[in-house]
């Protein structure tokens, strides 16, 4: 057989010019072809057409109507005389900066989106003028068509040759969306500044430009005001590349503070949930698809959204006094589907005090010990137990230090402690986990792998996370930044059997005609092991376990229920978690400051697991009473480590405590024991902080048999013994 020839880059790159010179002939004939037999539309029709068609959101049941987004739609039309230069060119440099120069279509913007969407397969590229805009936003639908797109590149040419520059760009300015209810540059300039279009300065200018490519995205009352910002300042940016102003006005107006009126308190229920969903929307569908007469039926329950509203609202107020903690937010989640059903995104949508408007559900903050459960799910699931012993012993983590600087945490030293300073010696891995201890934990990160950690998070749904690097071993302890949607929706997974649903909230989309444009249709996957899930939930539950760090009786707890729960706090305490959840339901709760400034030092017990009790006790009357399946037994087969007996004695009879690397492969825990442990880097580290334990408490040995300890009520003490 004789050889296949080559294909040189010459006979690639020429194909490819061949190719792409057919698709603009094929492209530019058409539309040149079509211009000729297309009617000039009646531009004075844009501007006295009406939105009549108000596109509705409703809760999970389809009745209760949580917000009407084009009712009393407002629109004020103005001639081009009575609207700021400075919009103009704020409008001109960011959307389209040839717009006096093209005669309505850009022929490179067109080739490269034709280019891009045959590649991808669907025409989707924009690179649309303004004068496309008008025509699409004004004639045509936002169905996405080959058809569709070749008429609006027509009408455009056509529009350019009957109409002039200033009334094409008064009709844009006078019909694009600006968010809500708002419609033209006058309405926008009136609410946002309460101030005529004729008056806007460059900055605010600059603002409401920013805000034409995604109105809802960008509110200003909506979650992105710091993507806002920055988009505001590439206005001005790109006003001073195109020589609309010179570099100390662009210096100004990038640092002017500008003050936004506040959102109309108008009828709107689960206002936070709504401008979530508005955003979805815009993302699916294009901001003109709001003015379309959608009706949108949501996942959310609306009467757990406004309890959660009430008990959050009641207890950030008692925070702000007790902890100068001045917001709080809820997110409820069903595990089974992944619905939300109530979203609190602040204390009150409507509070100027502490910028009520700000979603601090969607907001990322750093997750404190609530990420531990994740990692002893790891572990579980490299072989260790619910029962595994690991020592909370004053340890150096850092080999830049010495083992013997057991209890300097200054950098490279890392040596952290726990809020009260205490060392509790051998504990279960429920235990540490139920009393939320950090050396255990810590000790359990590097057994499993900072990596395969970050991994199996983001497999829950933590996407935020970022590479090892950033965190090392403080991953644990919450180094990274989660956002509290996320992170309810993964602990969702452990009372799912480890079932992950990504959390949503939408159920459907119908278009004003009634026809379905969007369904909720499950999307599950298997994130972890039934089994790992159940013994994580058991781990989670167990309030025994939790003793004494919290009573039988805490807000932790639920008598005659089922519900796993763990709390976390950052350092400095500048965030309060408490994530809990059924087999029915998933509840998380967040305290903090919008700004991240401190609060009082306390523990999530204290600060926001009230809270979380008194939402989740109306929670658990609403929703089937559930159980968790049984955890994993621990066969007798395992090593005694991992079975909860670190008291092994050696061939003399006698015990000497050994932490897990002595014992255990940390890759193969229930295979053979490492034959040379102190290879492991950490081993020399482990084992002094066991040894420091060991020498202080002699009164717990007798004969050297250590007398019977139970591990769920541990022997402490303080950072103060002496080394």
């Amino acid at each position: 057989m004789l050889p296949r020839p080559r294909t040189s880059w010459r006979h690639i790159f020429v194909a490819s010019i061949l190719a792409l010179l057919g698709v603009g002939f094929f492209v530019a004939g058409g539309i040149f072809v079509t211009v000729a037999v297309t009617p000039v539309p009646d531009i004075s029709s844009f501007a006295s057409r009406q939105v009549d068609q108000s596109t509705k959101i409703y809760d999970r049941t389809g009745q209760v109507l949580l917000y009407d987004y084009n009712r009393d739609a407002k629109r004020d039309i103005v001639p081009i005389t009575e609207i700021s230069p400075n919009t103009i060119n704020a409008t001109i440099a960011i959307e389209d900066s040839s717009f006096y120069e093209h005669g309505g279509i850009r022929l490179t913007s067109i080739f490269r989106a034709v280019l891009a969407d045959v590649a991808g397969g669907a025409l989707s590229q924009g690179g649309s003028t303004i004068t496309q805009q008008v025509v699409k936003n004004t004639l045509l639908t936002s169905r996405k068509s080959v058809i569709r797109k070749i008429h609006e590149w027509v009408l455009a040419i056509k529009l350019e040759q009957v109409y002039s520059k200033g009334q094409i760009l008064e009709t844009y300015l006078n019909n694009i969306p600006y968010g809500g209810t708002l419609y033209g540059i006058e309405a926008a300039s009136e609410a946002y500044f309460g101030i005529p279009a004729k008056d806007l300065s460059l900055a605010q200018a600059a603002y409401l430009a920013a805000m034409i490519q995604a109105p809802s995205y960008y509110s200003p009352s909506g979650t992105h005001r710091t993507e806002l910002d920055a988009r505001k300042n590439l206005v001005l940016g790109r006003m001073q590349m195109l020589g609309f102003i010179d570099v100390a006005t662009y210096a100004k107006s990038s640092s002017e503070q500008v003050s936004f009126a506040p959102a109309g308190q108008n009828s709107i229920i689960a206002p936070h949930f709504v401008f979530y969903i508005l955003n979805q929307l815009e993302t699916m569908y294009g901001p003109n698809a709001l003015m379309s007469g959608l009706k949108v039926t949501t996942t959310l329950d609306a009467d757990l959204e406004v309890r959660a509203e009430s008990i959050v609202n009641e207890y950030a107020l008692q925070n702000e006094k007790s902890f100068k903690a001045s917001n709080a937010s809820l997110v409820a989640v069903d595990p089974a589907t992944g619905q939300i059903l109530a979203m609190v995104g602040s204390r009150k949508f409507f509070d100027k005090a502490i910028d009520g408007q700000y979603n601090a559900t969607l907001s990322l903050r750093q997750p404190g010990s609530t990420m531990k459960p994740f990692i002893y799910a790891l572990a579980l699931m490299r072989g260790y137990t619910r029962n595994t012993v690991i020592f909370d012993t004053p340890t150096q983590f850092s080999t830049a230090c010495r083992p013997s600087d057991n209890f300097n945490n200054t950098p490279p030293c890392y040596a952290p402690t726990d809020y009260d300073g205490k060392f509790r010696g051998p504990m279960t891995f429920e235990t540490a986990l139920a009393q939320s201890i950090n050396i255990p934990a810590i000790k359990t990160l590097y057994l499993v792998g900072i990596q395969n950690a970050i991994n199996l998070a983001k497999s829950f749904g933590l996407n935020t996370l970022g590479d090892p690097g950033q965190y090392g071993l403080t991953l644990v302890l919450g180094g990274g930044e989660v956002r509290l949607l996320d992170l309810t929706g993964a602990y969702a997974v452990f009372a799912n059997d480890g079932v992950g649903n990504p959390p949503t909230g939408i159920l459907e989309v119908d278009d004003a005609n009634g026809n379905i444009l969007t369904q909720f249709t499950p999307q599950p996957s298997q994130v972890l092991p039934g089994n790992i899930a159940r013994d994580m939930s058991a781990m989670l539950s167990d309030a025994y376990a939790r003793l004494p760090e919290y009573p039988l009786n805490s807000p932790l707890s639920f008598q005659g229920y089922d519900v796993a729960v763990k709390t976390g706090t950052t350092d400095d305490t500048r965030d309060a978690w408490v994530i809990g959840y059924t087999p029915s339901i998933a509840l998380g709760v967040w305290a903090g400051n919008n700004d991240n400034s401190k609060m009082v030092k306390s523990v999530a017990g204290f600060i926001a697991a009230p809270m979380w009790h008194e939402a989740m006790a109306y929670a658990l009357s609403k929703y089937p009473k559930t159980y968790f399946g049984e955890p994993s037994p621990i066969p007798n087969t395992v090593p005694p480590m991992l079975q909860g007996n670190w008291r092994i004695p050696d061939a003399q009879g006698s015990i000497v405590p050994h932490d897990l690397l002595y014992w255990t492969d940390k890759n193969n825990p229930q295979g053979p024991p490492p034959s040379n442990p102190a290879q492991d880097y950490q081993f020399a580290y482990w084992e002094y902080g066991v040894s420091s334990w060991y020498a202080n408490h002699p009164d717990l040995f007798t004969g050297g048999v250590m007398l019977p300890v139970p591990l769920s009520t541990t022997v402490e003490f303080s950072t103060t013994t002496t080394q």
